[in-house]
């Protein structure tokens, strides 16, 4: 088990996830973002001009580096050559952070492109603890743990998601990941209160915070659905969720989530940047 309190390197800043298509702003005028995020699996293979951006501005920015295809959650054993590719990446640009999401998206030998829920029963607990332990030891280093977005509840769950995702905390060391839009999302396609969530969250845990946009919908009866897409700007109510966040946890590492139809630069420093009128808030 690793230690608990190790610490994320990741500034108490506004980052953004990269995109090739946002190199030269970022090289040229990165204010107000302070570091940077990828996706793992965008960055497993060899050499190539990726990797060579990747590492110059490695060499200026902090880099978070967000897993989503280790299916933790699934009932099947992590890929190995995966999880070797992964140990790789972290190894030659020793990444500031390292998360994954609490999700599944696995069946036999089949992948399939989507992050989807689980029941929080002992089975699985015991499931995805078994499966961080291997992650934390091979990749040899603390991962922080994303709370899923849900549009459903399991009729076999057996614990609410904060106490699931804070005895998995406890039993491996690792840390968590909030990403307030999924609270949101999640909150209101289960119809319960988004800031008794945050209220309850456990804080002390957290080593970066997500914001993102996401689609709305109406379910069969006309309730809201709401879609966790990441194709558009964070929507008011998230903003509002997440000071209200800051004055629980204190100023975080806070990332930009916009990872469809992506904007141009401009578009995205500006959400960066009312990030980074609240973080400056709440440290003040």
């Amino acid at each position: 088990m690793l230690d608990q309190t190790a610490k994320q390197n990741l500034p108490s800043h506004p980052g953004v996830g990269y995109k090739a298509q946002h190199f030269s702003n970022i090289i040229d005028r990165p204010d107000p973002v302070k570091w940077l995020e990828i996706h793992a699996e965008n960055y497993m293979g060899d050499g190539g001009r990726p990797l060579a951006q990747l590492q110059h501005l490695s060499e200026r920015f902090p880099i978070s580096v967000h897993g989503v295809g280790l299916s933790i959650g699934g009932e099947t054993p992590l890929d190995r050559d995966h999880l070797a590719r992964l140990k790789h990446l972290c190894g030659w640009l020793n990444p500031a952070s390292f998360s994954e999401h609490l999700a599944w998206s696995t069946h036999d030998a089949e992948f399939l492109n989507d992050l989807l829920p689980l029941p929080y029963t002992a089975k699985t607990l015991t499931r995805v603890v078994t499966h961080i332990d291997q992650v934390q030891d091979i990749v040899g280093r603390r991962m922080l743990l994303e709370n899923p977005s849900v549009y459903l509840d399991f009729a076999e769950t057996e614990m609410d998601e904060i106490d699931f995702l804070s005895e998995i905390a406890r039993r491996t060391g690792c840390g968590l990941l909030l990403d307030v839009n999924n609270v949101f999302v999640s909150s209101t396609n289960r119809q319960t209160d988004p800031y008794a969530y945050i209220d309850r969250f456990p804080h002390h845990l957290v080593g970066e915070i997500h914001l993102g946009g996401h689609d709305e919908d109406a379910d069969d009866t006309g309730a809201p659905l709401l879609i966790d897409a990441h194709g558009s700007e964070v929507v008011d109510p998230v903003w509002q969720l997440y000071a209200h966040t800051l004055t629980k946890s204190g100023a975080k590492p806070t990332l930009i989530e916009w990872d469809n139809d992506v904007p141009d630069w401009p578009i995205l420093a500006a959400e960066a940047e009312r990030a980074a009128k609240l973080l400056q808030k709440v440290a003040a």
